[in-house]
């Protein structure tokens, strides 16, 4: 459980962070949600070292973390309707994950 909840906050922090960067950037916010991204960011890298996993595994699974936490903030934050093939897909990564953290054969 240990694993999931540190690439879950991984995920928030490194997709809020971007968001942020991107909202500065491309949307003219101010300057503070571009440094608050910034900061979002550098805690990603953080956060994601505490994984206990090898650095290969903890990062090819966090990477099917971030698409689920990715299609979730564009969802919620930015109004975003996935279809049916982002929801299969999100299914299939999702079931990646779990293999790879989860599937045993340590």
């Amino acid at each position: 459980m240990k694993i999931f909840m540190l690439m879950m906050l991984s995920g928030v922090l490194e997709v809020g962070g971007g968001y942020g960067v991107w909202r500065w950037m491309r949307e003219h916010a101010p300057l503070t949600i571009g440094l608050l991204g910034l900061g979002g960011l550098m805690l990603y890298g953080v956060v994601a070292a505490l994984e206990p996993l090898p650095f290969g595994r903890a990062y090819a699974a966090y990477g099917g973390v971030f698409v689920l936490i990715s299609l979730l903030f564009a969802a919620v934050v930015d109004g975003f309707r996935p279809d049916f093939r982002d929801l299969l897909g999100a299914l299939l990564v999702g079931a990646g994950v779990g293999i790879m953290v989860y599937g045993g054969g340590r």
